[in-house]
């Protein structure tokens, strides 16, 4: 271990030994001025791309006027302004907001905020989850055993469901969908009753789970279910949020409006906020004093949350993710025929994942990080996910060009080159 590194906790796994000096758009430079293209966001955090100069600018002049402004104690212009930007963006039914600083903490408030609501305990969540690493959102996390290995027993009333993960089942969307349908509702038959259940939490397109797209009636399905049962339905967009799908949420590909929904990682471009929406009926049903924080809403982060939502809006990013993920989804699929060991390649917008699997369809993990390694010695940092990390995971900034997707695409065909001869 270098003797610079000693003194930063070994918990963080790494994927690159890359110490950053700085970054722009969709490059990161080393401390030798080495550049590297970004196709990790952050783990789609930087959506706008590093440092976008408006955001950088609201977040200077901010920074000079007011740092921190505890919320229950005196609220700051940017929150309020930051309020009104969502209201404009989320489904119009969500009209009432509370933020605080990681997705982990958000997804928690949401299910705090269901049981209040409902009055009911526990939470069905889905095979391949990713909640976040507190105590309770390890046990709505079902990713990878590494999220809660060493820590259990943890929080009760978590109840899980399988994934339409069509891929992987080996069936057509219309049955995995029905499948996994049939299972919830089996689920609250066999282990949780409608009556001391508050509520469905879901991403509608899974995340660290492998980046998997459901098929298009399985919201719907879900929402039908809480619907019926008196129950509430959690959107997580953490990942899948602020133009990542290239709508500003995936629940739009979908049509479906959730009861709660949670956000964060590209909100603010790289400063610690996130947030939960919900009716505001709602949100008065939270006892008041019962959730809180010291920092959230921070002031410098929600002047660069309502810089990112402008810039989003106002540069075409939205267009640009459809664009340009249909060029990348597109020339991915080329790369498939080529390459059978890519053994699916699905997303939407620019949340693109290339599943690595052998000759008789098993995982491919030992290909997967042969090629990422293959792929950052050539100057491209990519991500891998997925409960056995076969999935390489597309996530390149929104501002992302043509020329950018054709650089990224060279090295990564060279790298598997490399890695399967």
């Amino acid at each position: 271990m270098s003797q610079e590194y000693q003194h930063i906790s070994p918990v963080w796994t790494r994927y690159t030994p890359i110490v950053a000096e700085r970054a722009e758009g969709a490059y990161v430079y080393d401390q030798d001025g080495t550049r590297y293209l970004d196709f990790s966001c952050g783990i789609g955090v930087t959506n706008t791309g590093h440092c976008h100069p408006r955001v950088v600018q609201a977040i200077q002049e901010q920074a000079a006027k007011l740092l921190h402004a505890q919320a229950n104690i005196i609220f700051h212009p940017p929150l309020l302004e930051l309020a009104e930007e969502l209201r404009a963006v989320v489904p119009s039914e969500l009209d009432c907001f509370f933020f605080s600083n990681s997705g982990a903490e958000a997804v928690e408030g949401a299910v705090k905020l269901a049981r209040h609501a409902t009055g009911k305990p526990n939470v069905i969540v889905f095979q391949g989850s990713f909640h976040g690493r507190t105590a309770l959102t390890m046990a709505l996390t079902t990713s990878k055993t590494i999220y809660r290995v060493g820590y259990q027993p943890l929080p009760a009333g978590v109840f899980v469901a399988p994934y339409p993960y069509a891929y992987r089942y080996g069936w057509r969307p219309e049955e995995t969908e029905e499948f996994c349908l049939h299972e919830v509702e089996l689920l609250l038959k066999m282990q949780t009753a409608p009556s001391e259940t508050a509520a469905i939490l879901v991403e509608p397109v899974l995340g660290e789970g492998g980046y998997v797209v459901p098929p298009p009636g399985f919201l719907r399905g879900l929402s039908r279910i809480c619907d019926e049962h008196g129950m509430l339905l959690i959107a997580d967009e953490v990942q899948s949020g602020f133009g990542r799908t290239g709508k500003w949420f995936a629940v739009e590909h979908l049509n479906v409006t959730p009861d709660i929904m949670t956000m964060a990682k590209g909100l603010a471009s790289g400063l610690p906020l996130s947030g939960v929406a919900a009716r505001r009926e709602l949100m008065e049903k939270w006892i008041p004093g019962s959730h809180g924080g010291t920092y959230g809403g921070n002031a410098v982060a929600c002047a660069a949350a309502v810089a990112t939502v402008r810039v989003i809006r106002e540069e075409g990013l939205l267009e640009n993710a459809t664009k340009m993920g249909a060029y990348l989804m597109e020339q991915l699929r080329e790369l498939q025929v080529k390459f059978p060991v890519v053994g699916d390649v699905r997303g939407l917008g620019l949340m693109i994942g290339t599943e690595f699997t052998d000759m008789t369809g098993a995982p491919d993990t030992d290909l997967a990080k042969a090629v990422g390694k293959n792929c950052l010695k050539r100057g491209l940092i990519i991500l891998t996910c997925g409960p056995y990390g076969n999935t390489v995971r597309w996530i390149p900034p929104l501002t992302v060009t043509r020329e950018q997707i054709d650089e990224a695409l060279a090295i990564f065909k060279d790298s598997l080159e490399e890695a399967i001869f």
